[in-house]
């Protein structure tokens, strides 16, 4: 008894310096980017004659993690080649491979290593590749890994999506999916999700995010907003290549309590009248405050 008390009385002493012992995580710079899918008759805002804005919009930022929207073959390839710095994980929406869009994350080779990785379907079965949910016009996926900072031995979940842009109940849907599917692979970690949501916070989708019914469904903290807690009419985060400011944002940067949200903007950079995609990037830094 005496052997044991002593020990309990010595864990008290040493858990501050133990705790110490463990380095702070920098903040997390966390990026957000719809890239308009390759394939696009775009004319003059075409991809191969935005990328270089595009890669150089991103290295401006320089993220630690990078969510992408609407990712085609060609350009997962194109962002594999140019990004060396950073590794990816994800499949194309179509068929689980390089068929269709991605939603692809990214994340930096040197500050992080994966612990796991997976992908889930915004349906009914979210488990079968290409699968199609309620009324949505197109199939939607989640993709998400479990990462392991280095310097740190620190875990946590990042997650990135991009939702439909026709149908009501798909969204809110999709909002449930989300958090039945990464509750479980985020037990006990922060977590991130980014996202184009094709939604503003108006829609019962969002609300469903950031307040869940489920008990144990991660509180998604939108971090834009803790910032900026009045919303004002020249949020826009979409803007069809035209420079657009009026209107709402449907990108969206999200995280669990475990982080504090420092810094987030959009991103309106562009070069001679031209933008680097029709969504304008979002970016947030986050910082590890338990």
């Amino acid at each position: 008894m005496k052997r044991s008390l002593l020990f309990l009385l010595l864990l008290a002493v040493l858990s501050p310096v133990i705790r110490a012992a463990v380095p702070a995580s920098p903040p997390f710079r966390v990026m957000s980017f719809n890239v308009r899918y390759g394939s696009a008759k775009d004319g003059d805002n075409s991809w191969d004659k935005r990328q270089d804005l595009f890669f150089e919009t991103i290295m401006r930022y320089k993220p630690d993690l990078i969510g992408f929207q609407e990712v085609i073959a060609l350009q997962r390839d194109a962002i594999e080649e140019r990004m060396p710095a950073y590794a990816f994980s994800g499949v194309a929406r179509d068929d689980g491979e390089r068929k269709g869009e991605w939603s692809l994350i990214g994340y930096r080779k040197d500050r992080f290593t994966p612990v796991v990785a997976g992908d889930f379907w915004l349906s009914d079965q979210p488990s079968t590749p290409g699968s199609k949910g309620w009324d949505a016009a197109l199939p939607r996926i989640c993709s998400w890994i479990r990462l392991r900072e280095i310097a740190t031995g620190r875990e946590f979940v990042f997650a990135n999506t991009h939702f439909d842009h026709r149908g009501a109940v798909a969204r809110k849907e999709a909002g449930r999916v989300i958090n039945e599917r990464l509750a479980p692979v985020a037990s006990g970690v922060p977590a991130i999700l980014t996202g184009d949501l094709n939604i503003t916070e108006d829609n019962p989708a969002y609300l469903a995010l950031l307040k869940p019914l489920a008990k144990d469904a991660i509180r998604w903290i939108d971090s834009y907003r803790t910032l900026y807690p009045k919303r004002e009419p020249n949020e826009a985060s979409f803007n069809a290549f035209k420079g657009t400011v009026q209107g709402s944002r449907i990108d969206y940067i999200f995280h669990s309590s475990h982080f504090k949200a420092t810094a987030a903007t959009i991103d309106r950079s562009s070069r001679d009248g031209r933008f680097p995609s029709d969504h304008y990037p979002v970016t947030a830094v986050l910082v590890l405050t338990k």
